[in-house]
């Protein structure tokens, strides 16, 4: 097994796109980078999907990720914001798979319970935590790219306990990886 592999985790959004990257050198996490897109600038949702496939390939192309985290959309009463929060998902993904990047995705409570033990805890207070345990300097403004660096952070322990549970990065990786059940 690889000693060291790098993780994207990504709050999908079409005001603001957070994320966070981190390097797990043999099982320890050490913090990356955190940051967000701001895209209330653009009026055109199609060409905010554009910007959020467009920032993903461009950390893909400059973390060299070995997995993706992505946080899932919650399921609220707004139908409209629920399908424009599951666009900015799926383009993100999209960008990930292009790249054949294995990509899990986590319900917002099972990230926090996975930073703070709490899944009902705030986003401060996930923020709290992850200054903590990365020893970050300081927080930004706006917390999504917390929400982001939480679902990497998530997402390395949910990795380091032994499940049966595969992800592939599309029908190719499947393929491979399961040479026995492919009928010829």
């Amino acid at each position: 097994m690889k000693t060291e592999r790098v993780i994207l985790g990504i709050d999908p959004g079409t005001t603001i796109m957070g994320f966070g990257v981190i390097r797990v050198i043999n099982k320890k996490m050490e913090f990356v980078q955190l940051n967000e897109l701001q895209l209330t600038k653009y009026s055109d949702h199609y060409l905010k999907l554009k910007k959020i496939f467009e920032r993903t390939i461009e950390l893909i192309d400059t973390y060299n990720p070995d997995e993706i985290a992505i946080e899932a959309p919650f399921f609220g009463k707004n139908v409209q914001s629920m399908l424009k929060l599951g666009r900015a998902q799926g383009v993100a993904m999209a960008a990930g798979l292009s790249r054949e990047i294995p990509i899990t995705e986590y319900l917002p409570k099972k990230i926090k319970m996975a930073v703070t033990g709490n899944g009902n805890a705030s986003k401060e207070q996930v923020a709290k935590m992850l200054q903590q345990m990365l020893q970050l300097k300081s927080l930004p403004k706006n917390l999504d790219s917390t929400d982001g660096l939480a679902a990497a952070v998530c997402h390395f322990y949910n990795s380091s306990n032994t499940t049966s549970k595969k992800n592939y990065s599309g029908w190719d990786a499947f393929v491979r990886l399961n040479e026995h059940r492919v009928k010829k």
